[in-house]
């Protein structure tokens, strides 16, 4: 949501073009991309008690959990709109400041994975797909999630809002499979939000939702994925010829 960041891992990605023949041909997909907050990281939580206390602290009404979990996936500005509506520039960056800054000191020291994200990540990764991830978060927070769960490893291309236009714009998705040598009609987006789904189809990419994060079943199958999983951690097997 409104924080941070990742770096790109340039050796991997020229690997990633190289090797791209290693692809799954057993189905129609060759490059995953993940969502990462709501999807492979359980943060939905410290994302709304952050943009709570960042209102409080600037002395704005209090907001539904549900308003600010329902934005969650969107660029910055188009997030704080949710919140608060119309607001000046001054409000927008006292908003984005003060969240930024509680982040830092405190909600940043509490990333973790969902149970089984490694094993999965590790398992489609020897399957041979190519693995990459959009957020909208931006750059430095993504870097430092990423090392403090050690997860970067697996991703052979990212996206945040710092280098792409927030989604639903297809941006992201059609960045990372140019990236990495990979058709959109052989590529999968996975995430937990309607934004999620909305850019893929935008991308003329196929989508599976996940129901881990911040919306509900009924509102995910609205947007039309493939698929409504209770969690990433079903996919392998809704990719295997007898799932999917």
């Amino acid at each position: 949501m409104l924080d941070s960041g990742f770096k790109q891992p340039g050796q991997l990605m020229i690997a990633a073009r190289d090797e791209a023949v290693t692809t799954p041909s057993h189905g129609p997909y060759g490059l995953l991309i993940f969502d990462w907050d709501g999807t492979l990281l359980d943060s939905i939580s410290s994302i709304v008690e952050c943009t709570q206390h960042a209102l409080r602290d600037l002395g704005q009404p209090p907001v539904p959990d549900e308003q600010i979990r329902g934005a969650i996936g969107l660029g910055l500005r188009e997030t704080v709109e949710r919140f608060a509506p119309g607001c000046d520039e001054t409000l927008f960056k006292a908003i984005v400041e003060t969240y930024g800054r509680h982040w830092l000191e405190t909600y940043c020291h509490r990333p973790r994975l969902f149970p089984g994200v490694r094993p999965l990540l590790e398992g489609l990764r020897d399957e041979g797909y190519l693995l990459g991830l959009a957020t909208a978060k931006g750059r430095r927070g993504l870097t430092r999630d990423l090392k403090a769960t050690e997860m970067g490893e697996f991703f052979l291309a990212t996206r945040t809002v710092d280098e792409a236009r927030s989604k639903p714009d297809p941006q992201m998705i059609v960045d990372i499979a140019d990236e990495l040598g990979v058709t959109t009609d052989r590529t999968l987006m996975v995430g937990d939000t309607i934004h999620d789904i909305e850019m893929a189809h935008n991308a003329r990419t196929a989508a599976v939702a996940v129901c881990s994060g911040s919306e509900n079943r009924a509102a995910l199958e609205e947007a039309r994925p493939l698929v409504c999983l209770d969690r990433a951690t079903e996919l392998p097997a809704w990719l295997s010829p007898e799932g999917g």
